[in-house]
């Protein structure tokens, strides 16, 4: 079935010309990634990742939002899976990033808001971010008591460097829109409620250019930059399946949603 003709529950999408846009579609959970919407997003980039007829693929939220990152209040099945079944089921997030970093046409996030954890991982797997002047991103992993996964650490570092890297995923602050793009994070920043527009112009200029040289340049230097991330990333979803069974991650948890400082023990 077209992806474009499809019913999806979590998303949004459409076609014009050879522009796709992907709006997140979950307002009621601050389009928070459960397992049904990082499916979604996955079966719709594979659907179109080779198409010849889409130039350029925007990704965006809500002007509110893009994405409080993943569901911290998704509930599981009632059955305790086994480790195996965790294992192969942590890799809805990767899977998600990687499936978006493989479309051939050129990717572009437009962020309004915030964008946390998981969101954050998203965008970054995208080619191109573009900002409201009022939009942060931020990973609260670490001082939840957890690893940052998905295989996002590379791309990351690739984007800003080791230090900036190391800054931003170690102390989980929120980095404004100017810091992002003093950084690297992203490529322009435009008023608030603009993103979405700044990129159908970037989509624009994409879609008058040729598009054989254009993917190829996709190509290229994606192969020049993330020829070692998977080396670097492999055990990541191990790391997350140790760190989300200690005492720090419970203890971190508790701390978020009680509002209060956590205590943290190294257990």
């Amino acid at each position: 079935m077209d992806p474009f003709e499809q019913a999806w529950s979590h998303l949004s999408v459409s076609l014009e010309g050879a522009v796709a846009t992907v709006r997140l579609n979950r307002p009621e959970a601050r389009n928070a990634l459960n397992t049904a919407l990082m499916e979604e997003l996955t079966a719709f980039a594979r659907a179109i990742r080779r198409r010849g007829d889409i130039t350029a693929v925007i990704l965006t939220g809500s002007e509110r939002f893009f994405s409080a990152g993943a569901d911290l209040g998704a509930q599981g099945e009632r059955r305790r899976p086994t480790l195996l079944e965790t294992r192969q089921a942590v890799m809805a997030g990767p899977d998600m990033c990687e499936a978006w970093e493989e479309i051939e046409a050129v990717t572009l996030a437009a962020l309004e808001g915030y964008c946390i954890g998981g969101g954050c991982a998203l965008a970054v797997a995208c080619d191109f971010r573009i900002m409201g002047q009022g939009a942060t991103m931020r990973l609260p992993e670490v001082p939840l008591g957890i690893n940052m996964s998905w295989r996002s650490l590379p791309r990351i570092t690739a984007l800003v460097g080791p230090a900036r890297a190391k800054r931003f995923v170690m102390f989980g602050e929120a980095a404004s829109a100017a810091t992002c793009l003093d950084w690297g994070f992203c490529d322009e920043v435009v008023a608030d409620g603009e993103a979405l527009g700044a990129a159908q112009a970037w989509a624009a200029k994409l879609a008058a250019l040729p598009p054989l040289p254009v993917r190829m340049t996709k190509e290229a230097i994606d192969a020049v930059t993330k020829g070692g991330h998977h080396a670097a990333t492999f055990m990541d979803r191990d790391q997350f399946l140790l760190t989300s069974r200690s005492s720090d991650f419970r203890e971190g948890v508790a701390a978020f949603f009680e509002k209060r400082p956590p205590r943290f023990t190294g257990d």
